[in-house]
């Protein structure tokens, strides 16, 4: 599945892009058609100049639908979109009600009700995405899906116009803003799909429609919602079961759970692999892996061929760069241009960043933890080697479920088996992983344990010492990215 020849644009949510051709227009009257909105005044025919769900970034000609949430009424920002220069907006009534919340006067914004703006988000996300004619490769996995877009975005953006993700846009608010971000020059869409319960992915699905798809890999990532990794499974296997027969499914042929999803898709399937002691395995490998200070060097085998050195550090950035290299050969791209672009790869921000500090190197690795991508996290720390010592602060894990103990004891174990020197637990599920270390051979006083991140900070700088090198890693709402910035400002 090619796609057509283009000119350079930046990553939309990463840097500013150049502007093209207009972007494809949305009339009131679209809006209505595609939702089932009622218009409550306004003009059909009213063309809009975007969709917003937030007055703190609004712009003037848009659209504001109004959502809801369990704390919060979308309707009582209905002024504050006004007052942003919303062209229109959609509030939430529900049949047989009444608007009672106070509305902009007779001259203000055109006004729409719907019962749910939400799903009306959805469905008139999915009906843009009728409109446009670029290839969209939908992005899933237990972890690296982020990083996965950023290195395909990254790769196809020099040769081709491209849109991606900004930042984890993964859910039904998220897909369908970033498939309004696409225009008459878009060629791509790289469109990352988050989940934690059954059918979530299913749903993104039919509102992007992809064309193409990554799945990085089946892990022990919201069991909560999920129960299981078969559960999982089943739910990252979603995408795969919705690609056409001419689009491409990109698989980590390394999961075990790959032939019961290939088994799913009718669409061309590519594997990717980290070749081991039995050899060759997937359509893309990688072997003889060197980690440096400048990153990673190995050796790509099967579909392309050759030696690739790519800035970004561990093994699981290996994989990631894997499976968007597969996705370039399924869009049909030039192998030469592609790797082009490898030596400009960027992670994103929070995803192994690493900050050089007078004395101190920080790898900062916030952004989110599961068991997968926190074993590579300790690999990667135990592979760095010229520092003094290796420094790993591990926060809570969430939504394991009835596992989280047994997970989080786990990553101890392998943390002390790794040679980690110091070992920074932080908060109240975290605790259990420092039975684990202790069992696996850390000494008490290399393993230390605080309730909350604020918590944290004290602790940790305490413990540094010239030369060494702190790997931070934990769940989103640990927010450790607060202890990384303390840790900077601290040395500035």
């Amino acid at each position: 599945m090619a796609i057509l020849e283009g000119t350079k644009v930046r990553i939309p949510g990463r840097s500013r892009r150049t502007r093209g051709a207009p972007v494809n227009r949305i009339r009131l009257r679209d809006v209505l058609d595609s939702t089932g909105a009622e218009l409550v005044r306004g003009d059909p025919e009213l063309e809009l100049d975007g969709v917003s769900t937030d007055t703190r970034t609004i712009s003037a000609g848009e659209l504001f639908l109004a959502l809801s949430g369990p704390s919060f009424d979308g309707n009582l920002f209905a002024d504050a979109a006004a007052r942003g220069g919303a062209a229109a907006l959609m509030l939430r009534r529900a049949e047989g009600e009444e608007l009672v919340n106070p509305l902009p006067g007779p001259a203000g914004p055109a006004i729409l009700a719907h019962p749910d703006p939400r799903r009306a988000l959805a469905d008139l996300g999915a009906w843009y995405r009728s409109t446009l004619s670029a290839p969209v490769v939908g992005i899933t996995g237990s972890c690296g899906k982020t990083t996965t877009k950023n290195v395909l975005a990254d790769l196809v953006a020099p040769i081709h116009p491209v849109v991606a993700s900004p930042s984890s846009f993964n859910n039904d608010i998220g897909v369908p803003h970033t498939l309004f971000l696409a225009d008459r020059e878009t060629k791509l869409l790289a469109v990352e799909m988050g989940t934690n319960h059954p059918g979530e992915i299913a749903m993104l699905c039919r509102v992007a429609r992809p064309t193409g798809g990554i799945i990085t890999n089946v892990g022990a990532s919201h069991l909560e919602g999920l129960g299981s990794l078969e559960g999982v499974a089943r739910e990252k296997g979603d995408l795969a079961a919705s690609l056409p027969r001419d689009g491409f499914l990109v698989l980590n042929a390394d999961c075990r759970f790959t032939p019961e999803i290939r088994g799913r898709s009718a669409a061309r399937v590519l594997t990717f692999s980290i070749e081991g002691e039995d050899g060759h395995r997937g359509d893309l490998d990688a072997c003889e892996l060197f980690f440096h200070s400048g990153g990673t060097t190995f050796r790509l085998r099967g579909l392309i061929e050759g030696e690739v050195t790519s800035p970004l550090l561990g093994t699981h950035n290996v994989q990631n760069l894997l499976a968007a290299l597969c996705a370039t050969i399924g869009l049909g791209l030039s192998t030469d241009e592609v790797l082009a672009g490898v030596p400009n790869l960027s992670g994103g921000r929070q995803r192994m960043e690493r900050i050089d500090l007078p004395g101190l190197t920080i790898f900062d690795d916030s952004y989110n933890a599961n068991p997968d991508s926190l074993r590579a996290a300790v690999r990667v720390l135990s592979g760095l080697h010229g520092y003094e010592r290796r420094v790993l602060v591990v926060g809570d894990m969430l939504e394991l479920g009835d596992l989280a103990a047994e997970l989080h004891h786990q990553i101890g174990r392998e943390a002390a088996a790794a040679g980690i020197d110091q070992l920074v637990l932080v908060g109240e599920l975290a605790r259990a992983a420092a039975a684990g270390a202790l069992e696996g051979g850390l000494a008490p006083e290399q393993v230390h344990h605080v309730a909350t991140t604020p918590e944290a900070f004290p602790t940790v700088d305490a413990l540094l010492s010239e030369g060494d090198v702190v790997l931070v890693k934990g769940s989103r709402r640990m927010h450790l990215e607060d202890l990384v910035q303390s840790l900077v400002e601290a040395r500035k």
